[in-house]
């Protein structure tokens, strides 16, 4: 079975996001989640995530990751040190701009889009209106991975506030992969 890990931004992901609600139907139906809960998701530093993430990784062994917002940054970080083994599928949902300024995520920042990501499979998802990248950034990100882009239309910031606190379709796309 696939094991799927599943990475939170700034500020966590809990009930009523689409993350815990994946999480939790990945789980009804025995299959293999972790849901990692980052320290001080509030006002969180660079370093001690990456050391948790990387301790996930190790302990783990995802096949699948699933990443939210400035999960995407702490990835990046971690693909551009190049200590990381490469995963089946990664999804990269509305990653913040790269040069974000928020005061509170200032140890993420900047940051560098890497050349691998580590990655067999890679999908960035955006949105048209997502208040922490405009789609001409996303444009320019999706080139500079080299990867495939999903736009939502008026999707927002893809959380709870912008009414994803379900998600079938990526319910649909993860239970398609861990088959």
């Amino acid at each position: 079975m696939k094991r799927v890990l599943i990475l939170h931004g700034w500020g966590g992901s809990d009930f009523p996001h689409w993350q815990s609600w994946l999480s939790a139907e990945i789980a009804k139906n025995y299959g293999c989640v972790s849901f990692l809960k980052f320290s001080d998701f509030d006002f969180p530093n660079k370093n001690e995530w990456i050391i948790q993430l990387t301790k996930e990784l190790e302990d783990f062994k995802p096949d699948i990751v699933i990443c939210h917002s400035l999960a995407n940054i702490l990835w990046f970080h971690l693909c551009n040190e190049g200590k990381i083994r490469e995963i089946e599928n990664l999804f990269l949902v509305v990653p913040p701009s790269l040069k974000c300024d928020i005061k509170e995520l200032e140890s993420f920042f900047p940051c560098k889009a890497p050349v691998n990501l580590y990655a067999k499979k890679s999908l960035l998802i955006t949105s048209t209106n997502d208040p922490y990248m405009t789609q001409q950034e996303a444009q320019t990100l999706q080139k500079m991975l080299a990867i495939k882009m999903i736009v939502l239309e008026d999707a927002g910031h893809i959380n709870s506030q912008s009414g994803y606190g379900q998600w079938p379709w990526m319910l649909e796309e993860v239970a398609s992969l861990i088959k």
